[in-house]
């Protein structure tokens, strides 16, 4: 028990916008004071907005199954509607009271396969602890009416804790699965295990979300749902509400995906109905009208605060085709682990869900990315698929996601991004070539002179393509051997930068004016490298650097700030924009005099 987040008294008070149901103060249940064979009840939603009852009797209590101290109530369900459904995926967060006090939220349940409904409940202390640690609320914290401890008493028979080693490896939270709706199975197949890896699990179509008002008053027992994408298509996640006051609501009994603080539209939910299985039991919702944010994603629960307008990522999207133009609207999560991921899902999905699509279509990208008081991103590229490989669609969103994690990686800021505009052109056949050859006809030159390179790109399926790039050597070349990259720009970018250009923690300016000089993929770039060493410091690059420069910048030498290379690019050259994706590289080597 934790007598400083309980201590208080606070009657609760609900404004009318939030059309919340008013209820007496609540007193809570320490857990020292549960013990085993004690009955009581829970509230859930299994059809409409309305909870119902569920009967609740206590097994006993578990030490330190949900970390240290983190002690959970096991308790068998009861009543006709949870026996036959058992614990369902969206249960979590249902509050379960003995004697009118509240004890806690149902947000665990036993395996997979469990014939009774057994569940793990939270004790309500842990989940009051939540509105301690949030640092973003302006209202007061949530304070209830505590039911004072009992001393502690030499343990009877009816008091003895169910032993930890014959249930705590298969309890487990509850599952909240993120419902997809207006996904198509392949492009939630393509970044579930993206998804898996932030703690999600996708549930196709399983309900929708709209702006729907709901006039039925939230209460202790709702459904109720976190919004991660929403508009032309949605990413929900509901569970219980099982708690509230005049501002805020706690949820769940555990985390959704433990980010910490959080910014998520939080919105009134109806069940449309409970389907049973012994595998995965689920609610079908559909979220409804908003009733303010979720502010806070800890290990014991969810906090949302009523009122608040979360700061969501507009997103526009037009698809053009011969046939026809496709525009698409929708929001997406400001949240750097989640953010780029949901961008690549939504931008395949989109790419993917149109009559245009086929594995061999090519791309054309344009677009923006707005960050508040900084440059616009800029979006252009081009895309295909290579043998074997993965198709355009699927290239198109892994860009735009690196893109998102970068300007989210860095340790000085926290990005505003304001909107995303996005335009795809689309070409009916793979447009990809190979750089078969790349050659010059002399072997020597002087500083100043202009030399030819002449490459040979073997598009799919076509004929040999010539190019002829001239570029110049500058005056200030050194005597000796010169090489020449004839290349892609991916390969540009990774032999001038070396893997740590992905891992760099630049500040967002320059993480912003690095992704702007990125090259692109429908050229061939020619470039000039000179057996000297380069600087580069954040996104400023300093070729030819003499040894008495590099003995200055030693102490900076494989900092974040600075990498140097063996090499310094004296002069760069390109042919125009092709309307192919290249890909390939060759290094030519001319000796200057």
């Amino acid at each position: 028990m934790r007598p400083a987040v309980l201590a208080a008294v606070f009657c609760l008070s609900v404004s009318p916008a939030i059309s919340a149901q008013p209820a007496a103060s609540v007193e809570t249940l320490p857990i020292n004071e549960i013990h085993a064979g004690m009955h009581g009840v829970a509230y859930t939603v299994f059809q409409g907005t309305k909870p119902e009852a569920m009967d609740v009797e206590v097994l006993g209590i578990l030490k330190n199954v949900n970390g240290p101290k983190g002690d959970v109530i096991l308790v068998r369900l009861g009543g006709a509607k949870v026996e036959y459904t058992g614990v369902v995926a969206g249960m979590s967060g249902s509050p379960v009271y003995f004697n009118g006090k509240l004890a806690g939220a149902v947000a665990f349940r036993i395996g997979e396969f469990s014939k009774e409904p057994i569940a793990g409940v939270t004790p309500i202390a842990e989940m009051l602890e939540i509105s301690a640690v949030d640092r973003s609320l302006t209202a007061p914290p949530i304070e209830v009416k505590a039911a004072v401890a009992s001393p502690s008493k030499t343990a009877g028979p009816g008091d003895a804790h169910v032993p930890v080693q014959n249930f705590a490896n298969y309890l487990r939270p509850i599952e909240t699965p993120l419902v997809f709706n207006g996904f198509s199975e392949e492009a939630v197949q393509r970044f579930a295990s993206k998804f898996a890896a932030a703690g999600i699990v996708p549930v196709m179509g399983a309900g929708s979300v709209s702006d729907e008002k709901q006039p039925q008053a939230m209460e202790p027992g709702s459904a109720v749902s976190a919004i991660l994408v929403r508009g032309d298509m949605d990413i929900a996640a509901t569970c219980t509400v099982t708690y509230m006051d005049a501002a805020h609501l706690l949820a769940c009994g555990h985390p959704l995906m433990q980010f910490g603080t959080i910014d998520l539209p939080m919105t009134k939910a109806q069940v449309l109905a409970t389907v049973p299985s012994p595998l995965n039991a689920f609610k079908i919702v559909n979220a409804t009208e908003a009733v303010g944010a979720f502010v806070q994603d800890r290990h014991t629960g969810i906090l949302g605060e009523f009122g608040k307008k979360p700061a969501m990522i507009p997103v526009t999207l037009t698809i053009h085709s011969e046939s026809s133009d496709k525009q698409f609207h929708y929001e997406v999560l400001n949240n750097a682990h989640l953010s780029p991921v949901a961008m690549m899902a939504t931008v395949f999905n989109a790419l993917h869900g149109v009559n245009e699509y086929g594995e061999e279509t090519t791309y054309h990208m344009n677009g923006r990315i707005r960050v508040d008081g900084y440059p616009e991103v800029s979006l252009q590229d081009m895309f295909a698929a290579v043998d074997g490989g993965q198709p355009g669609a699927m290239l198109a969103a892994t860009s735009l996601g690196e893109r998102f994690s970068r300007i989210y990686d860095n340790p000085y800021s926290t990005p505003e991004i304001r909107s995303v505009q996005l335009d795809f052109d689309m070409l009916h056949e793979r447009r990809w070539a190979r750089l078969e050859s790349a050659r010059t006809d002399i072997t020597e030159a002087r500083p100043g002179d202009e030399i030819t390179i002449e490459t040979m790109l073997r598009p799919y399926r076509g004929g040999g393509l010539i190019q002829h790039i001239p570029i110049r050597i500058p005056t200030s070349t050194s005597k000796g051997p010169l090489r020449i990259l004839v290349s892609d720009g991916d390969t540009l970018d990774r032999l001038r930068h070396g893997t740590p250009l992905l891992v760099r923690k630049l500040d967002l300016a320059s993480t912003i004016a690095f992704l702007n000089k990125e090259h692109v993929n429908n050229r061939v770039y020619v470039s000039l490298l000179e057996a000297d060493p380069e600087a580069m410091i954040a996104d400023k690059v300093m070729p030819s650097l003499p040894l008495s420069i590099m003995n200055v910048l030693d102490g900076m030498r494989g900092t974040q700030d600075m990498l140097v290379s063996n090499e310094s690019s004296v002069n760069e050259a390109a042919t125009a924009p092709l309307d192919y994706v290249v890909a390939g590289a060759q290094v030519l080597t001319i000796n200057i005099k």
